[in-house]
């Protein structure tokens, strides 16, 4: 049976934050541009308890919790910091699946230090991230991902929990449910549905994985509808775009236009060609084409991002291909 660790830093940002600034411990703090449109990154705890969390304006946290302190990210500290967490983890296996900087899965059924037990790796995972950073981390522990991730959550901060297959205790709606029903209800997902409620999640802890896409996107102090501002935010998107291709060494054939809306509804534009996307002279021309299709003028625009995909395709097509997209923002 496999063992499988899901390790989840507790506030991991603000954490870091509060390591480099001591004299902030016990007060609200939040991670995040103090600004119009900004977003909380990871809230402390303190914070939490007044209804701030990540995802949140940053002018709602402050109308919540009046008292908070934000604090400017600073992303370099806490991949230093993250680096140091894959250090350790490395001492126990190699199959790792980051999530982002501060969340992995861990595959350690055959484990290089020969511990038996999922559980004695977590708690020593868990002892060896306070020693080496002053952080604590919550740790799940079960026979595959699903359930391991629900553990970690289960008594954070700070937690370590095990889910045995003899103590799983599913859905029971969804248990009661046919394949058939929940592929009506659900489409694709009908399938995971059933099997999450079994208890089966068979999926591997992935360590290395293939980039399908390059993107970047720029949320604006305020919404723009003139052409000139427009173009403007556009050419600096393309040459942010560039960069990250250049610096993953990513190739496709594939751009994307994200625009967001005032009204938060969003819209996707694509066009394929015949050649390799990675210059300014390349993109910039094709964002524009993309863009030219798009009413801003009546509607305002509070963000725009671009993306390069489609590695290994070579269809051409001439008129760009639209998809539209509405989601639903909550603060």
């Amino acid at each position: 049976m496999k063992k499988i660790i899901h390790v989840d830093m507790d506030q991991f940002f603000a954490a870091v934050e509060l390591l480099d600034h001591p004299e902030l411990k016990g007060l609200p703090i939040a991670v995040g541009h103090d600004a119009e449109r900004g977003v909380v990154s990871t809230a402390s705890y303190e914070a939490r308890r007044f209804g701030v969390h990540s995802a949140q304006s940053i002018q709602v946290a402050k109308r919540l919790c009046p008292q908070l302190i934000i604090i400017e990210p600073h992303f370099h500290r806490y991949k230093e910091v993250s680096a140091q967490l894959h250090d350790i983890f490395h001492d126990y296996t190699d199959l790792i699946e980051p999530i982002s900087l501060d969340e992995a899965f861990l595959d350690v059924t055959d484990n290089k230090r020969g511990i038996e037990l999922g559980v004695d790796i977590a708690r020593e995972i868990k002892q060896r991230i306070k020693e080496t950073t002053n952080l604590t981390a919550s740790a799940g522990v079960s026979y595959c991902k699903f359930l391991a991730k629900i553990a970690s959550d289960w008594r954070k901060p700070d937690g370590l929990t095990v889910i045995h297959p003899d103590k799983i205790f599913t859905g029971a709606d969804l248990r009661q449910m046919s394949l058939n029903r929940l592929q009506q209800e659900f489409g694709k997902m009908g399938q995971v549905f059933y099997d999450f409620a079994r208890g089966i999640d068979n999926r591997p802890v992935i360590s290395e994985w293939e980039r399908k896409s390059v993107s970047c996107e720029r949320t604006f102090e305020k919404d723009i509808n003139q052409n000139a501002d427009v173009i403007i935010h556009l050419y600096h998107t393309v040459l942010e775009l560039v960069s990250r291709l250049e610096k993953n060494d990513f190739e496709g054939r594939t751009l994307t236009l994200k625009v967001k809306f005032l009204d938060f509804q969003q819209i996707t534009r694509s066009i394929t060609v015949d050649h390799i996307l990675r210059t300014k002279d390349d993109i910039l021309p094709l964002a524009k084409q993309l863009m030219h299709s798009v009413e801003y003028h009546s509607h305002p625009i509070r963000l725009i991002g671009l993306g390069v995909s489609n590695q290994k395709g070579t269809t051409y097509q001439a008129q760009p291909r639209w998809i539209q997209l509405e989601l639903e923002f909550k603060d």
